[in-house]
């Protein structure tokens, strides 16, 4: 199958002992040249192929030049030619292939290679087909262009940009709001209060008001009140003096006092005792705090942002916080909105969580497959953000295959989501399976091939178009 493609745009790279051929699909490539170095006659019926079906190639001598040329371009696909490796050669192959396993893989590998166990596990690690050696070059030609469809099709088109838009990952109406809150707020100086559920980014939004004010440059500390104990709270919070209780062997600092100069952010401020709530309306009120064990007050410059997943409304009127220190906190409202909310940024976010944990993934793992991705679509996500991303992370080291399923993900509960996608995925690939043979076999004559499928010419080119498959 011929994959629609502009005429001269993908770049080759063909290595030899063991021969690596990457392939790779740019607009903008400017080297149009075919640079070869000396090779076997397997190996120029291949590149022979290859510029047939207008593949531009360029020829390095080992794996070191390998990665420096996928490195230097933006490779979707390669073609490994493995002429007498051993087990040696197989571990180099592991160790370059997991660097480079963006890329989809095809191999070629005699048939003493594949009686390796070794040999084995590189194929079901790294590759997306594989062939036995001596290999039809047509045969290798026509694999690679189901190759790079496959690349293109993981690929996720709407990855997030986060260039100027700080920690916060989302395109949603929600999200576009309370980023636009953020930069409204980020200009001024007053305490701010975030509400949301566990889970939904407080803590992101509160470095996003960090990172947009003209306190980016100092510290941002964060402290979740519901961990501390009840009984250091308070000297964690504002330090305290040598020999202020047992154990004080020096003065310390709090994390009020750390936080000088930049942003402190309170997280779970609703589980804070009612006696330190006095002293934290004090600091607010003349921005001065006292070391546990000293008298003495310390002038602070410090922006307050606090951060709740309980009703402090409801808390302040059973009388377990305090009212005047609510309103001394709630200057500035901001509501992080629950992950059910924004169902258009979960597939972005997932996204963006796999690429920002690649290192964890099991090395054949290419990405997410369309039914985990509308399996997630389709959860609740009562733990929001964090649950994806927990849930992401263990798909990523767990999952078996080459791509994460809602099984993986812990989502297989949404059958008739997965029975219906795997109908769809079925249906499309069988349409696209076909017009593509027909077209090949009638070389390239649209009329004869609607013949042979049973259509019309016209009922065919807009097949084609769906499909994106040029004639």
């Amino acid at each position: 199958m011929n994959f629609p493609r502009a005429e001269g745009e993908p770049v080759v790279a063909l290595l030899r002992t063991p021969a690596v051929l990457a392939i790779a699909k740019e607009r903008d490539v400017v080297d149009r040249e075919v640079v070869c170095l000396k090779l076997g006659r397997a190996e120029s019926d291949v590149c022979e192929d290859l510029r047939a079906a207008a593949w531009n190639v360029h020829v390095a001598a080992d794996l070191r030049s390998a990665g420096r040329l996928i490195v230097k371009q933006r490779f979707r696909v390669g073609l490994l030619l493995a002429h007498d490796i051993d087990e040696e050669d197989i571990s180099e192959l592991d160790s370059f292939l997991k660097l480079h396993g963006t890329l989809e893989w095809v191999g070629a590998f005699p048939l003493s290679a594949l009686a390796l166990p070794a040999c084995h596990d590189l194929i079901l690690d790294h590759f997306f087909d594989h062939h036995t050696l001596p290999a039809q070059p047509h045969h290798l030609v026509q694999t690679m262009g189901h190759a790079f469809g496959r690349a293109l099709l993981r690929e996720a088109p709407d990855g997030p940009n986060l260039s100027g838009e700080g920690p916060i990952v989302g395109k949603s109406d929600a999200i576009k709001d309370l980023k636009s809150q953020i930069r409204r707020i980020a200009k001024v100086n007053a305490p701010v209060l975030i509400r949301g559920e566990s889970g939904s980014g407080k803590e992101l939004a509160a470095q996003a008001i960090h990172r947009q004010s003209a306190r980016a440059d100092g510290p941002f500390i964060a402290v979740n009140c519901g961990a501390i104990q009840a009984s250091l709270i308070q000297s964690e919070l504002f330090g305290h003096v040598k020999g202020a209780f047992t154990g004080a062997a020096s003065d310390e600092r709090g994390l009020i006092e750390a936080a000088n100069g930049g942003t402190i952010f309170l997280d779970e401020i609703g589980d804070i005792p009612l006696d330190l709530q006095t002293n934290l309306l004090r600091f607010l009120q003349e921005m001065t705090i006292n070391r546990v064990g000293s008298t003495r007050s310390i002038r602070v410059d410090v922006r307050v942002i606090a951060a709740t997943n309980v009703d402090l409304d409801a808390a302040v009127a059973a009388g377990k916080f305090r009212e005047d220190l609510f309103y001394r906190l709630n200057v500035l409202p901001l509501h992080a909105p629950p992950l059910r909310e924004r169902r258009s940024d979960i597939c972005l976010l997932a996204h963006y969580c796999y690429k920002q944990y690649l290192h964890d993934k099991s090395p054949h793992l290419k990405g997410f497959s369309r039914s985990a991705l509308m399996a997630m679509e389709a959860h609740h996500w009562p733990g929001n953000v964090r649950e994806l991303i927990n849930r992401v992370r263990r798909a990523m080291v767990m999952s078996e295959g080459r791509l994460i399923t809602p099984f993986d993900l812990g989502l297989q509960g949404r059958s008739g989501i997965i029975i219906r996608d795997a109908l769809d995925e079925a249906r499309t690939e069988a349409e696209r399976s076909a017009i593509s043979v027909s077209l090949q076999s009638a070389g390239k004559n649209v009329t004869q091939a609607a013949r042979q499928l049973g259509v019309s010419r016209m009922t065919l080119y807009r097949l084609m178009a769906k499909y994106s498959i040029a004639n």
